[in-house]
């Protein structure tokens, strides 16, 4: 017989991750024209400007503390002064790992302070993760360096994505389980 704790964990984590993660896709997919475009969501809703852009900028703010020179050719195009670019698509905004670390913090226990603070704490730290994997690809693609194991760099932002979360899901296991025996 299946534990009720756990059919109700994952029923928590199943329909927060699906929210997040196919909540985002509706989004994209209302607010680009043509199809099932939606004037409203586009105005309203639409966060995934913005959100490219703070990657954008963060990824040329980090590259600038070393010393490169970039700029922003286009919404969605971050490229090195006298040479190449990087597109930022829809599918390195990072929102499937993030929809799974949310997913987690909400279907575990924990008040609602803590799960606020391990959300943001942990969206935060992918945030970083893959500003660090843009300004790496930029820099890659115009040093011609290779990625390691023949792997290309959204596997390795999955691999170290998936890593930090699995770290971030140990900590806060072992926090709750600090907390349960004060």
């Amino acid at each position: 017989m299946f534990n009720k704790r756990i059919l109700l964990y994952l029923l928590k984590f199943a329909g927060a991750f699906c929210i997040c993660y196919f909540g985002t896709l509706a989004i994209i997919g209302l607010s680009a024209p043509g199809g099932y475009y939606s004037g409203f969501v586009d105005k309203y809703l639409n966060f995934i400007p913005i959100f490219r852009d703070s990657l954008l900028l963060s990824s040329k703010y980090m590259l600038g503390l070393f010393g490169y020179e970039t700029y922003q050719s286009s919404s969605t195009q971050l490229r090195m002064v006298g040479g190449g670019g990087v597109n930022l698509v829809y599918a390195c905004l990072g929102y499937g790992v993030t929809s799974f670390w949310l997913a987690f913090v909400f279907a575990n226990t924990g008040s609602f302070k803590k799960k606020l603070l391990w959300m943001t704490g942990g969206a935060l730290a992918l945030y970083v993760i893959n500003v660090a994997r843009i300004s790496l690809v930029l820099l890659a693609a115009n040093k011609q360096w290779h990625f390691p194991l023949g792997w290309d760099h959204h596997t390795w932002f999955n691999v170290v994505a998936y890593g930090g979360i699995f770290l971030m899901i140990w900590l806060y296991d072992r926090r709750g389980r600090e907390n349960e025996k004060s």
